[in-house]
């Protein structure tokens, strides 16, 4: 996931790829917050005033500059930040002509910002470090710091000194719709010039940062440590299906577990029982005291609860899952009141940070899992599974190869290979090896990520400065780690070479990055699915191909329709502010319900399925799904174009051009805007040739 967990806190998206296993809180409930707008101190008269005076003393040629630097500045400034005079006074003597000046400003402010923003990142990660690594019991004093946010006051900092102002006065900010339309003939200054423009386009109070700070961690805290001790899972008849100690994280590490059982005796049965314990959590109908224990036995068929033996009675768990949600929602809502031009988080996600229209992701993802493709690659997995579809078929694994293999003898292998977070990070250089990157550059990336044990299923953080790394951080086991962490691990390395690839190798650090977090999922999806072949081991999976093709289609299938779930689910909010956590868990069972019968009952042959609710992601990392599918899309199309081409060097290549605007950027990556037909069309072809 992008540069995450590092000056992300600023901009408050905070979106890690998954968590991990920290100590438990008492859920806070924030007051309703109120969105009303900042006022305006300078009025359409005095900035008319300055205007005249700017352009008196500039070229013609600077008129526009003028006007909306003058306008954007107005718009930002407060009372405490002077008197209308002086507000005149700064823009006559800040105002900085195009040419050498504004280049040496320009340089200067791009040295700083990387200083202080890649020293505010390595500071929150640091603060971090007991909560997301696994180094012993997490302590109050560790949720303290964990939530505290040092930079929450650097906005603020840098309006009362007026760097803001300045930056605001002297690069021109651009809408998406100008983006979209003047980037293509843009240089890479121009660019450089223009994502400097995008830096202070609100001023969020400090208060308003931390608060969100605080809840986002709790939030983080509680989902990290929801783990299902599924030693202690009974069927109706008492039986134990699952190994003594194994412990699963929601959701990650149940839905995994689902896609393990695929090749293995009684993994209908195992599934089935996996499938139980996620409907109980959706609904709040899991017992409390069975969450992160082991002390107890539950069968989540019946919900009966069972303490040596005999059954016992058991509350609930108290709609805690929707608290959370609701929490976060509104902390958000008191970062809107900051944000008159685009004064929701659903107009800041689609249009600031995916810089893609939400009416068109929508339309993309409706399309797809609308399509007739998906019908038929449903056809296909019951005739595979001889059985009719059941609701987690939705991460039917068995078109992979390692679907095929025994995980026991995966796990040995991974076991003995990276035993320790160290082993993983001495093997960096060779796995990029194998993946074609020359011995210079393999080791160049390599010395830029480190590798941690984490307490949660893994995350990918990068640095936010040149000269600090990037965290690879993955969950590794007693005895070593098993696949499932070295197959999380290999996503998180993707991440990893992305955010080296896009800080150390961009032109203008204004630039670095991807245009939005479905790029950095589409590099991490394509080292993922490159797992086995780095183990060395040898896919001799017949129609490899065409199985690949179908995989990633329906793989797109589920989480298009989740993230549908997950986007309907933000608007409702903003239609019911004031709702109470029971009333938003009724909302989320609705709505998933109805995505599933709109577009998945059809396929599955079952209506009313909440399985769709089930991604920890809505509650921690708010209307980040989307990025997902986004960056399936984005993955398929640039592993077609790479196919047949040297891996490391088309990749290097695609990531260095930071963030321009995605349909920009895949243009010049790939020749094509972002689509669905050449995964629909290559599915097609696919099932033509297994028909054949």
């Amino acid at each position: 996931m992008k540069r995450i967990l590092g000056f992300m806190v600023i901009t408050l998206l905070l979106c890690n790829c998954n968590s991990g296993d920290n100590k438990k809180k008492t859920v806070d409930k924030t007051e309703k917050p109120t969105a009303t707008p900042i006022a305006n101190l300078i009025s359409a008269a005095d900035i008319s005033a300055t205007v005249v005076l700017l352009t008196k003393k500039h070229e013609a040629t600077e008129k526009e500059r003028i006007e909306k630097g003058v306008a954007r500045v107005a718009a930002l400034w407060q009372k405490s930040d002077g008197t209308v005079e002086e507000f005149k006074t700064f823009c006559t003597e800040k105002f900085i002509p195009q040419g050498e000046k504004l280049d040496i400003a320009f340089d200067k402010l791009s040295a700083n910002f990387e200083i202080m923003y890649g020293m505010f990142n390595k500071m929150q990660l640091d603060l971090r470090v007991p909560l997301e690594l696994d180094k012993g019991e997490v302590t109050d004093i560790d949720m303290l710091f964990g939530a505290y946010n040092a930079s929450a006051h650097i906005t603020q900092d840098f309006f009362a000194n007026k760097i803001a102002f300045l930056v605001a006065l002297n690069f021109r900010f651009f809408d998406l719709e100008e983006k979209m339309k003047k980037g293509e003939n843009w240089s890479r200054k121009e660019w450089a010039f223009a994502r400097m423009g995008d830096m202070f386009t609100s001023r969020i109070s400090a208060e308003v940062l931390q608060e969100y700070s605080k809840i986002s961690t709790d939030a983080d805290a509680y989902i990290s440590e929801y783990n299902i001790y599924m030693g202690k899972l009974l069927t109706e008849n008492g039986e134990k299906l699952f190994p003594e100690k194994m412990k699963l994280i929601t959701h990650w590490g149940l839905r995994d577990e689902i896609k393990s059982n695929y090749a293995v005796d009684n993994g209908l049965v195992k599934q089935e029982m996996v499938y139980s314990v996620m409907q109980n959590i959706i609904n709040q109908s899991i017992p409390e005291s069975v969450i992160n224990s082991d002390k107890l036995e539950w069968n989540p068929n019946s919900n009966k609860v069972y303490e040596n033996g005999k059954e016992i009675a058991a509350t609930p768990e108290p709609n805690t899952r929707y608290q959370h949600m609701l929490n976060v929602f509104r902390a958000i809502r008191k970062i809107d009141a900051y944000n008159p031009q685009v004064p929701t988080y659903l107009d800041r996600k689609f249009d600031e940070e995916l810089e893609i229209p939400m009416e068109q992701i929508e339309q993309l993802f409706t399309e797809l899992v609308s399509s007739p493709q998906i019908r038929k690659v449903g056809k296909i997995i019951s005739k595979r599974l001889c059985r009719k579809l059941r609701p987690f078929d939705i991460w039917y694994d068995g078109f992979k190869a390692r679907s095929s293999i025994n995980e026991d003898d995966l796990n040995k292998q991974t076991r003995e290979k990276y035993p320790t977070a160290m082993a993983l990070e001495n093997d960096l250089a060779n796995i990029l090896r194998k993946l074609q990157f020359t011995d210079e550059k393999a080791e160049y990336i390599a010395s830029k990520i480190r590798v941690d044990a984490s307490r949660g299923a893994g995350h990918a953080a990068g640095a936010s400065m040149r000269g600090d790394k990037a965290r690879l951080r993955t969950r590794v086991g007693k005895n070593g780690m098993n696949y499932k962490g070295y197959n999380i691990a290999v996503h998180e390395f993707g991440h990893n070479v992305e955010q080296t690839i896009s800080l150390y190798d961009v032109d203008y650090y204004t630039m670095n990055g991807v245009p939005n977090t479905g790029f950095t999922e589409a590099l991490a999806f394509l080292f993922q699915k490159r797992d086995l072949e780095l183990l060395g081991m040898k896919d001799e999976t017949p129609n490899k191909k065409e199985l690949k093709i179908l995989d990633q289609l329906w793989a797109a299938y589920e989480i298009m329709g989740v993230s549908l779930v997950d986007m309907k689910v933000w608007q409702w909010m903003y239609d019911n502010q004031d709702a109470t956590p029971a009333q938003l868990k009724g909302a989320i069972d609705k709505i998933s319900k109805e995505v599933w019968n709109k577009y998945f009952a059809d396929v599955f042959e079952s209506k009313d399925e909440p399985i769709l609710a089930i991604y920890s992601h809505m509650v921690i990392y708010p209307l980040y799904l989307p990025a997902y599918p986004i960056g399936q899309l984005i993955e398929f199309q640039i592993g077609q174009y790479v196919e047949g081409k040297n891996f490391a060097t088309e990749t290097e290549r695609m990531f260095k051009q930071g963030r321009i605007v995605p349909q920009q950027w895949m243009r010049e990556a790939v020749g094509n805007e972002l689509s669905i037909k050449p995964m629909l069309d290559a599915a097609d072809e696919a099932m033509k040739q297994l028909d054949e």
